[in-house]
């Protein structure tokens, strides 16, 4: 008898073993399998809410089949705590993975209405985008100049939306006057803020919400750009002529002036750090500048002989080291540039053409450097 007991609950027992499992494989199939969307739909995640509450509102729009499922699966992964407020495009036939990825990868919103703030090195403007959720992409309904002028209807109609998103973005090799001069005319924000240092703020997207305090977001902007710094100074390449992390924000403002070009970057850098090995001036252009606007607003003329010639702190064509400060506020790449150049004898360069955008010619020797100055000279000459 006990045997005949044991044997049936040996076999109960690898049945229900058989059937978890064949459970456990039927769930990660749904899972992962594609969902029933015909077309992309906005999934709003408000904050403070709960991952039932949007499984449930998945399951209402018929984004998912099952939100008990959906929510064991998210659940399973790990990601029930991970879940971000915002609005979100779930595209036709996600599975219910994929929206647990869409929904708890953070960042900028993908969906609804968006107002970007657009912080510039020669100009601020504001850009009103909206996406079409069939194709999933941003349609602009403004782009205006808040400086010059009113704002148009589309921007001041979607204020009292609350679907819309709102986020600063700003551009590498911005000053840091420039960035607290165009938080004043965002009047989304709240309060004063003082001037943060050249250099402290790290350009990247930012979303905020109506009421934010402009202190707040500028803190965010440090933050991560302290962050940045850290993080590229700890990965540094041996024997740079760097005492301080500091410093090198110094040589990564410059390299961010010098070009705008990501696969320059490292050897721009290269050329600095050889020309301070030298113990040769830097001899660039943009922090002249700087020591004349001291970062507020653009130049807007060329540098006069006298400029280059007269002593200041900021003048590397007088000074055979680098500036006191930063000279605007560089991007992740090239602060990683200027932490970790090229290996290169570079000690030259000179613009290819007028458009910056066509990178520089770069030389070893003065020779071959005055060989591609001529170049550009022709060039200015012809045009």
């Amino acid at each position: 008898m006990w045997r005949s007991l044991a044997s049936n609950a040996l076999t109960f027992l690898v049945v229900a073993i058989f059937v978890l499992a064949g459970v456990l494989i039927w769930g990660q199939n749904q899972y992962s399998a594609d969902g029933p969307l015909s077309q992309a739909i906005c999934v709003e995640v408000p904050r403070g809410t709960t991952m039932r509450k949007v499984s449930l509102d998945l399951e209402d729009q018929g984004a998912i089949s099952s939100g008990a499922l959906f929510r064991i699966g998210a659940d399973y992964t790990k990601k029930t705590q991970a879940l971000k407020a915002g609005s979100y495009l779930v595209p036709e036939g996600a599975s219910m993975s994929k929206i647990t990825d869409v929904i708890t990868r953070g960042g900028a919103s993908t969906c609804g209405t968006e107002v970007v703030f657009r912080i510039g090195v020669t100009r601020s403007l504001v850009q009103v985008r909206e996406i079409d959720p069939t194709s999933g992409r941003y349609e602009e309904k403004a782009n205006f100049n808040p400086a010059e002028g009113d704002a148009p209807a589309a921007y001041t109609a979607v204020l009292d939306k609350s679907d819309t998103r709102y986020r600063i973005a700003l551009a590498e090799g911005v000053t840091s006057w420039q960035v607290l001069d165009a938080l004043k005319s965002v009047d989304l924000l709240k309060g004063d803020a003082d001037l943060p240092p050249e250099g402290a703020l790290a350009p990247d997207s930012y979303e905020f919400s109506p009421g934010d305090t402009r202190a707040s977001v500028l803190g965010r902007m440090q933050d991560a750009q302290e962050l940045i710094l850290a993080q590229a100074w700890g990965d540094r390449a041996d024997g740079l002529p760097y005492k301080t992390p500091e410093e090198a924000l110094v040589m990564a403002s410059i390299v961010e002036k010098e070009t705008g070009g990501d696969e320059e970057r490292e050897l721009v850098a290269s050329v600095f750090v050889n020309r301070l090995d030298r113990g040769m001036r830097l001899q660039t252009d943009p922090t002249v500048i700087y020591g004349i606007t001291k970062g507020v607003g653009v130049l807007g003329r060329g540098l006069r002989q006298s400029e280059l010639r007269k002593a200041t702190a900021y003048n590397t064509y007088v000074i055979p080291a680098l500036p006191p400060t930063p000279i605007a506020n560089p991007g992740r790449a090239s602060i990683e540039a200027a932490l970790n150049p090229v290996d290169s004898d570079f000690i030259f360069f000179v613009a290819k053409t007028l458009d910056p955008r066509d990178g520089h010619n770069f030389a070893e020797t003065l020779e071959d450097h005055n060989r591609n100055v001529a170049a550009y000279r022709a060039l200015e000459r012809a045009n």
